[in-house]
């Protein structure tokens, strides 16, 4: 036996199977850690000093993962690339002497099996997985600006084909089990019951001999057939980054290569550029955003404890009420009861979970029972009947102050005293719909982000007299509803629209200077942002825009004027896609500008400036109104600002976020730009007090140990 505080520790069995077993002490997930290379080493001597092991199954002794990857610590210890290159060359070598045992290796996965996990079990010669829906196998590694350094890049692409392993690594996908074993990347999938028994009985047969995956043989492994995947793939994939994610190139480069040079050339390529990864700055940013995530799931938002929830209410069935549902019942897994004041509503968003549900069982992630169990748990009613049972109730009305001061009496009239009145307001100030509440103490903003069941931030925002344990409360039902929420202080616009209008102002002026819609879009795309600035204010609503701007003035001044277009589009009955008619056409397969837009604003389109002084000039409006959100506490750290952006409004997470991005370009030359850019455009440009004084002081955002300043 191994030292009992390994992670790995080995039994053999009478009938000749060994038993592998993956367990890191006192931590809930099993990582692979660069300390483990010495403790599979040792392990690695003691199986090849034996004659009487006939197989061996590789398992996890925890309940719910096999391992989900490589602690992402070691490589920010990394000082050069050499040392993160050696580091992906330990990997490669223990698991090349795992692969080269005589015996029949078998991989039995439970629970996630991802990165340098899947890297495991791919240098195993069988995989079997359970088909429980906690199993996921994948290679996320390009979601950190990095590609598998453990041999992935070469031992999936001879196992399921080029363009299956591409899609993968390319994507980082995870995929369940039923699709893993559909792709070949496992041999089966069972019931979690009979998992070890399977792979046991897998692992008394001899080793398999297998050839070159069968998709690559039917193209003959011809070069030509080859070539084209690599070329498709190559070009779908800059079409989605623009260049800005150095890893895609590099994953593309060295699956290539290995195939072409064999497979040791191939890990010794893997190795270099996984070093070479991990020294750039798209890298370090990215994990910086894994980091803050991983830190925020732990947080409670607040310094009580939160209160258990055991049902929760909706009031309005439009749009938000029906995604709020969804993300409530069916992430979360509470009881909902929404209440909406017609009939028409209540169908609405009970259809609108139901099709949600209905995708889902056509992919066959769910059937047809646990679809109508899921619906089982939403209820509907026009009148408050229930209401005195639940916990928090969320509401998503109109953005009408008079009708949500109706809808938190008429909750303190029909709910539990404790019962906590979250409003989904976008732009009214929460402690203006708290002043009509007997006990404004249950009264918090949870501001969500449109659709609400893809968008994974939720902003929380406490009023001034909001309890400890309310914020608590509310922080930990977004998390269970799948969101990652930042606490937000309480004035107009909240954190992400604030920071979000001044860019789209600045959009809208370069747009009536006369250039181009597209050229505008695609400078932001170029830039890194998911849409263009224009599309997003098809995709939000002209009309929301033409709302929330005008609250935005009166509370925080004229620097959020923004160009008077709003009035002259709606009058005209462009709101965006919901009205069909906006900005662009939605009559069209393909998308293009509605070139009638030009006229109706006065303009002749011609492009004079170009993508990068386009973008920039949006950007920095952004990038000064966080630093003055960050100085005023509305937000409470460069981090939470950072995920804030990050997540609610797309900002190119390479670049960490506008703090680390300030920091990344120097505060210096930020308030060098903005004050360029006033002297070109405007006041709406002066650098606020905050940057100033720091770029008088050489300070930024984060210390250099990625710390908070």
């Amino acid at each position: 036996m191994t030292d009992h505080q390994s992670a790995f520790s080995l039994s053999v069995a009478d009938n000749g199977i060994a038993w592998l077993k993956i367990d890191v002490p006192d931590e809930k997930m099993n990582t692979l850690q660069a300390a483990f290379g010495e403790q599979v080493g040792a392990v690695l001597a003691e199986l090849k000093g034996r004659s009487d092991i006939k197989g061996m199954v590789v398992h996890s002794g925890k309940p719910d993962n096999f391992v989900a990857g490589a602690d992402i610590r070691m490589l920010d210890a990394c000082r050069t690339a050499d040392e993160a290159r050696a580091l992906a060359s330990q990997g490669q070598q223990l698991f090349a002497e795992l692969e080269s045992l005589p015996f029949h290796i078998v991989a039995a996965i439970h629970g996630p099996c991802l990165g340098g996990g899947l890297e495991l079990a791919l240098a195993c010669h069988s995989r079997i997985c359970s088909d429980d829906d906690k199993t996921r196998l994948g290679l996320p590694e390009v979601q950190l600006g990095l590609l598998p350094g453990s041999g992935g890049t070469q031992r999936l692409p001879r196992l399921i084909g080029v363009a299956g392993a591409l899609d993968m690594i390319l994507t980082g996908k995870q995929l369940r089990a039923k699709k893993a074993k559909k792709l070949g990347v496992v041999d089966e999938a069972v019931p979690v019951s009979i998992l070890l028994t399977v792979a046991e009985q897998y692992a008394l047969q001899p080793k398999p001999k297998r050839k070159l995956a069968l998709k690559d043989r039917a193209m003959g492994g011809n070069l030509l057939g080859r070539s084209l995947v690599f070329d498709q793939a190559g070009k779908a994939t800059r079409a989605k980054t623009r260049g800005n994610y150095p890893a895609t190139e590099a994953i593309l480069e060295v699956v290539k290569y290995g195939l072409e040079r064999g497979m040791e050339k191939g890990l010794e390529r893997e190795a270099k550029l996984f070093g070479d990864l991990v020294m750039t700055p798209e890298s370090a940013a990215l994990r910086s955003i894994f980091f803050a995530t991983t830190a925020m799931k732990k947080e409670t938002g607040s310094s009580a404890e939160p209160r258990p929830i055991n049902k929760v209410g909706v009031l309005g069935g439009g749009l938000m009420g029906g995604g709020i549902s969804h993300v409530t019942a069916i992430k979360a897994g509470y009881p909902v009861r929404i209440k909406d004041i017609a009939n028409e509503g209540l169908l609405n968003a009970l259809s609108y979970n139901y099709r949600l549900l209905d995708k889902k069982r056509k992919r066959r992630i769910i059937s047809k029972a646990q679809l109508q169990q899921n619906m089982l748990s939403i209820s509907a009613g026009v009148d408050y009947s229930g209401f005195d049972h639940l916990d928090v109730v969320i509401e998503a009305v109109f953005e009408d102050l008079k009708l949500k001061h109706q809808m938190v009496a008429e909750i303190e009239a029909n709910a539990k005293p404790d019962t906590i009145f979250a409003t989904n307001t976008s732009s009214l100030p929460i402690h203006q719909i708290a002043e009509a509440a007997q006990r404004p103490e249950n009264v918090v903003g949870l501001h969500y982000f449109s659709p609400v069941e893809k968008m994974p931030l939720a902003e929380v925002i406490p009023h001034q007299g909001t309890s400890e344990e309310t914020i608590a409360t509310v922080v930990s039902l977004a998390k269970k509803q799948g969101k990652t929420p930042i606490v937000v202080g309480d004035s107009a616009g909240f954190y992400v629209n604030r920071i979000l209008a001044p860019y789209m102002n600045e959009a809208a002026f370069i747009l009536l200077s006369g250039e181009p819609i597209e050229h505008l879009d695609n400078a932001l795309l170029d830039f890194g942002f998911p849409v263009g600035p224009i599309t997003l204010l098809d995709e939000v609503g002209v009309d929301i825009g033409a709302k929330i701007m005008p609250i935005l003035i009166a509370e925080l001044g004229e620097r959020f004027q923004g160009p008077d277009v709003f009035d002259v589009l709606l009058k005209d009955g462009r709101k965006g896609r919901k009205s069909g008619k906006g900005f662009y056409r939605y009559d069209t397969k393909k998308k293009e500008v509605d070139k009638s837009v030009y006229k109706l604003l006065d303009l002749k389109p011609e492009t004079k400036a170009n993508a990068e002084d386009i973008a920039l000039r949006c950007a920095l409006m952004m990038l000064n109104e966080a630093a003055r959100c960050l100085d005023e506490g509305v937000v409470r750290s460069a981090r939470d600002g950072d995920i804030g952006a990050i997540f609610g409004i797309g900002f190119p997470p390479f670049l960490g976020g506008p703090f680390r991005y300030m920091d990344q370009l120097g505060i210096d030359k930020i308030v060098a730009l903005l004050n360029e850019h006033t002297d070109r455009y405007g006041e709406r440009f002066r650098p606020c007090e905050r940057l100033v004084a720091m770029a008088q002081e050489g300070q930024c955002f984060y210390s250099q140990e990625g710390a908070e300043a």
